[in-house]
């Protein structure tokens, strides 16, 4: 058997979450059009007869300066000092800049394998996919170069045959059905905050932070009970987030319900979702959503 660790890394908004989900079969990472949806390095597990394979989805690599980016760049980059392989996802809808040079140029000196792989096949042109080869070629000499649609389940097979021919000898350090070390309040949590980013235009997705402050699971009852905040930095955020007539936490507490209940197969689940401004959190800073019941159970 194999066992390797999988270091997934590119620019924000490549598909490295995406894949991650794709290649579990399993919503691992949460996805969305905003940038930096990841805030933190997250393992997915992949076990089949060849071995298993531990990904970390990384935050996307973005230069800058500021604090939170600056922390997001250093998970990023730390998550590389002990892998035994690294992903390099490169979204050729975008022509390569700084970052992509920052990026090829920290992987063209490690001494671990990295496996490049031109991302977004499905909506990639000829010459979008040629232009990426030929920066890679030049950039990355002698790495691997693949293509794929992690949307599309298209050539991730290949990914994986490619990397488990870098994965050292080992016995297995999950159990074969595993494919998440993340505990059930951090799923629930960015489940939620997946849901939030995705029912808001404004620059809200950066201020959005999810608690999970309650969470009952009774098995021998099939019953689940789940109490969340999700915390914006200022008022106007929160109008915005509740919406008119409370439409849009509705609207979240509905997209989040349904995916949180896959977590909890057969149970009956309860969710009171609520929003609140930071950092006083007092009662009169919560708009409290009715509870959403399951009642088709």
């Amino acid at each position: 058997m194999k066992c390797a660790s999988v270091a997934i890394i590119g620019r924000p908004s490549s598909g490295k979450s995406t894949l991650l989900n794709t290649i579990c079969e399993s919503k691992v990472s949460i996805t969305s059009p905003t940038p930096h949806t990841t805030r933190n390095a997250i393992r997915g597990i992949y076990t089949d007869s060849r071995g298993q394979l531990i990904f970390t989805d990384t935050p996307g690599f973005h230069i800058s300066e500021k604090k939170f980016q600056k922390r997001m760049q250093d998970i990023a980059t730390s998550s590389l000092e002990e892998t035994d392989a690294v992903l390099y996802l490169l979204d050729a809808t975008r022509k390569p800049g700084s970052e992509e040079d920052a990026i090829t140029y920290m992987l063209s000196g490690l001494s671990v394998p990295v496996v490049c792989c031109i991302n977004k096949k499905d909506i990639l042109s000829d010459s979008q996919i040629q232009d990426a080869e030929q920066y890679l070629k030049k950039s990355m000499p002698g790495r691997v170069i693949l293509v794929a649609s992690a949307k599309a389940d298209d050539g991730v097979d290949e990914i994986l045959i490619e990397l488990f021919k870098h994965a050292p000898e080992g016995e297995l350090l999950y159990d074969q059905d595993t494919w998440t070390d993340q505990n059930l309040e951090f799923r629930i949590s960015e489940i939620i905050r997946e849901k939030a980013m995705n029912s808001v235009t404004e620059e809200i997705p950066y201020a959005i932070m999810v608690e999970v402050a309650d969470l009952e699971y009774n098995a021998e009852e099939g019953k689940v009970w789940v109490r969340a905040f999700i915390t914006v930095e200022r008022e106007s955020q929160k109008g915005i987030m509740v919406g008119k007539g409370g439409e849009n936490i509705k609207k979240i507490r509905i997209a989040s319900f349904k995916d949180i209940k896959k977590i909890f197969p057969g149970s009956k689940l309860e969710l009171d979702l609520r929003v609140r401004v930071n950092p006083k959190w007092k009662s009169n800073d919560m708009i409290l959503s009715k509870v959403f019941k399951d009642t088709q159970n």
